[in-house]
C-alpha cells in the first residue's frame, strides 16, 4: 500500500550521529479534559528506523481517525525495533499539583520505565513542546514535535490509544456523562451533563466546570 505522507526521522538520525545510543520521544495526552488521567507516551530507537510501512503511516495520533490510530498502535507496540511505555498521572495527583506538572510527573514515569532496558547507555530524550522535565538524561523540546519526529508521533498514539480506551472504561461506570463521545473533554454536552448531575468521582475540581 502507498501512503503519501513520510514521518520525519531527520532528528534522531542527527542524534544517532552525534553519539547517542538511544533516543526516547515523548508526547503527552489528556492536558485539557476535566476528567480522567493525563497519560504519557514514550517511544524510543536504539537505531535509525527504516521500516517505510510503519513511517509512512505515523502521523500526530490529532491527525488520525480512531480506527487509525488503534491500527497503528498495534504495529508500534509489536514493533521488535521499538521499545515503549505508556504511564498516567490520576486525577487526584492533577489537582494537587496542577496539570503541568502531573503532565511533567507522567512523563518522568514513562522514561524511568523505559530505562531499564538501556543501562549504561547514552540516552536523549525528545519531548513534544517547550518544557523539559526532570531527568538526567539530556534533553531537547521540539514545539508541535508530534508533527515533526517520528518517535513523538508515536508516543501521541500510545498515549492517546490508551487514554481513550481508559475513558471508555469510565464510561461504563459513569455512563451519564458521556465519556465514551468526549473522553471528558469540555465539550457543550459534557457541561451540560455536569450541571445536571454534579462532578463524577474522576473529574479534576481543580479545572473550571463553568460554561
Amino acid at each position: 500500500m502507498w501512503y503519501p505522507y513520510q514521518m520525519n526521522t531527520s532528528l534522531e538520525k542527527r542524534l544517532f550521529k552525534k553519539g547517542y545510543q538511544v533516543v526516547i520521544g515523548l508526547d503527552e495526552a489528556g492536558r485539557g479534559p476535566l476528567a480522567g488521567p493525563v497519560v504519557a507516551g514514550a517511544a524510543a530507537l536504539t537505531s535509525v528506523f527504516k521500516q517505510r510501512e510503519l513511517l509512512q503511516q505515523v502521523k500526530d495520533s490529532k491527525k488520525l481517525s480512531a480506527i487509525k490510530r488503534e491500527q497503528i498502535y498495534k504495529l508500534i507496540v509489536k514493533n521488535k525495533d521499538i521499545k515503549w511505555a505508556i504511564t498516567e498521572v490520576s486525577h487526584k495527583v492533577i489537582d494537587k499539583i496542577n496539570i503541568l506538572q502531573a503532565t511533567k510527573l507522567a512523563m518522568q514515569k514513562a522514561v524511568l520505565k523505559l530505562s531499564k532496558f538501556f543501562k549504561r547507555k547514552k540516552i536523549i530524550l525528545i519531548i513534544d513542546g517547550n518544557q523539559k522535565i526532570k531527568s538526567d538524561y539530556d534533553q531537547l523540546t521540539v514545539v508541535k514535535g508530534d508533527n515533526k519526529v517520528f518517535l513523538c508521533a508515536c508516543a501521541s498514539i500510545l498515549a492517546k490509544v490508551y487514554r481513550d480506551r481508559k475513558m471508555q472504561k469510565y464510561h461504563k461506570e459513569y455512563p451519564k456523562y458521556g465519556f465514551d463521545r468526549h473522553k471528558g473533554y469540555p465539550t457543550k454536552k459534557h457541561y451540560l451533563a455536569i450541571k445536571k448531575h454534579g462532578l463524577s468521582p474522576i473529574h479534576r475540581k481543580s479545572f473550571s466546570v463553568d460554561n
